[in-house]
């Protein structure tokens, strides 16, 4: 199956960018439709990190609700949940009930929510999705001897045909909240039961900046978003699951008689309220644990999208790490037709040219290094001189040991002397010579250019006489003649 090229971005819900790609060049297969998690990043942050998208996730969470101290550290799992009725003296028989019940574990009715035990419960949800018009759906109870031959068969985990008649929608629906009531904990956890009582308590403000007694939707979707981010998985999928059933049933109301409060009223023990207390524990919090279940049923399918900002970061903390992108994913990620990806496209082009230009101006050094070690280990000669004076020229030559390029060290004329020195001894008189003929070449270059200067005041050579310009030419030789005498004498006084 080879990658194919992304398809353009669209926009839906403002500011989410959700993408579909081709990513199989089968023609049989182009037809059907391609899924792209949009929040692909964010559960590859959490599964690969999850401290840091714990700290990420928990600072946007303090940053819309009030969580002092112990109630964070709560919520982040670094201290024992203090809840409603822990240290209560009274211990109803509804209490001991309870708590003696749950000492019967099974495999799947009464032990901790795992993958095992959704996949065997999700078979109830499966089939009340196909029987939502029962009247009275989750509010009459079923027969109990139905129901435990059915709870039975899910612990034993044998198959059962749910559509076989034998058992009504009723049974169904009342072990399912009797799997939910079994659980060692909550759905929502007991961590998160004081986050859910903040969240049920944000309003609006007036203009004067005021609490009002009007819910902010907005703020609390966003507070329910960021705290399903931070489930245990198990716990997260199941809830997903089972919003979106009850999301399904109040649509039926007019059929089934449940409304969201209604279902509420009937699921909020269960999924919400902490294990073994009663309602004389919350008469207090009651009604906002109530309202607040009511609130994620009629707003389930948004519950479990990542806020835009997350989806975001998650993205930057892998884009931005040269270890965890390819040059494919970065291709999938910013497609052409999205222009909120191009700077982004733009800025990790900028980064990556960056790096290429630092590699090569360190491999570059690091062979000017390499030469310059091998220049100084030559034997004395003049070639090596000269090869050192072109190290000194150049800006960006390194010595041995130097770690940053330094500018050119100006030239000593002691160890240019001693050089000389050197010469003389050895070589004789040849070389004193030899580097007078070379001063004296520069010499000719003076002459002419006085007879440039000359000419120039003379005129150009079209408007001057044929005798004048032999003259020109003659004490132009005659100079020649002098300065060739003038060095010669010079030579022989020297000798």
């Amino acid at each position: 199956m080879a990658a194919g090229a992304p398809a353009p971005c669209g926009r839906r819900g403002g500011s989410d960018a959700i993408c579909n790609f081709v990513i199989c060049n089968d023609s049989s297969l182009r037809s059907q439709p391609i899924i792209f998690n949009p929040d692909f990043f964010v559960e590859k942050l959490r599964h690969e990190k999850p401290e840091v998208f714990t700290e990420l996730v928990v600072s946007n969470i303090t940053r819309l609700i009030d969580l002092p101290g112990a109630e964070l550290a709560q919520l982040m799992g670094e201290e024992d949940p203090k809840l409603p009725g822990a240290n209560s003296t009274a211990s109803g028989f509804f209490r001991s009930l309870m708590s003696l019940k749950r000492k019967e574990k099974g495999v799947v009715f009464g032990s901790p929510l795992t993958e095992e035990g959704i996949a065997q419960v999700s078979q109830l949800i499966e089939y009340l999705h196909k029987n939502l018009r029962a009247e009275g759906l989750f509010r009459v109870p079923g027969n109990s001897i139905r129901q435990q031959i059915l709870k039975d068969a899910l612990n034993s985990g044998t198959d059962i045909d749910l559509d076989s008649g034998e058992f009504h929608s009723n049974d169904v629906a009342t072990l399912l909240k009797v799997f939910l009531g079994e659980l060692p904990e909550p759905l929502l956890t007991h961590k998160h039961f004081h986050a859910h009582l903040k969240i049920a308590d944000l309003t609006l403000f007036d203009e004067k900046g005021n609490k009002t007694s009007t819910p902010d939707k907005e703020r609390q979707i966003e507070a329910l978003q960021l705290l399903f981010l931070i489930l245990p998985a198990p716990n997260r999928s199941l809830l997903k699951l089972l919003l979106d059933l009850l999301y399904q049933t109040a649509k039926k109301q007019d059929k089934n008689k449940m409304s969201a409060h209604n279902l509420a009223l009937m699921f909020a023990p269960h999924i919400l309220w902490p294990r073994n207390v009663t309602a004389n524990d919350l008469q207090e919090n009651i009604t906002k644990l109530n309202n607040g279940v009511t609130f994620m049923i009629k707003h389930s399918q948004k519950l479990f999208k990542a806020p835009a900002y997350i989806r975001e970061c998650a993205r930057l903390h892998y884009l931005g790490s040269r270890a965890h992108t390819s040059k494919d994913d970065l291709d999938l990620l910013t497609s052409p037709g999205s222009k909120e990806l191009q700077p982004l496209k733009s800025q990790k082009r900028s980064r990556l040219d960056t790096c290429h230009q630092e590699e090569t101006q360190q491999r570059t050094e690091e062979a000017l290094k390499e030469l310059f070690r091998h220049v100084h280990n030559m034997p004395d000669s003049a070639k090596k001189k000269k090869l050192i004076r072109q190290f000194n020229k150049h800006p960006t030559a390194l010595t041995p040991g130097s770690d940053v390029p330094t500018s050119p060290a100006p030239r000593r004329t002691r160890s240019r002397s001693f050089s000389g020195l050197i010469k003389r001894k050895v070589l004789g008189t040849p070389v004193i010579l030899e580097r007078k003929s070379r001063d004296a070449t520069p010499e000719p270059e003076r002459v002419s250019k006085e007879n440039v200067h000359l000419l120039q005041k003379c005129g150009s050579p079209a408007h001057m006489s044929q005798a004048k310009l032999k003259s020109l030419e003659g004490q132009k030789e005659e100079s020649c003649r002098r300065i060739r005498a003038r060095l010669l004498s010079k030579d022989s006084s020297s000798l």
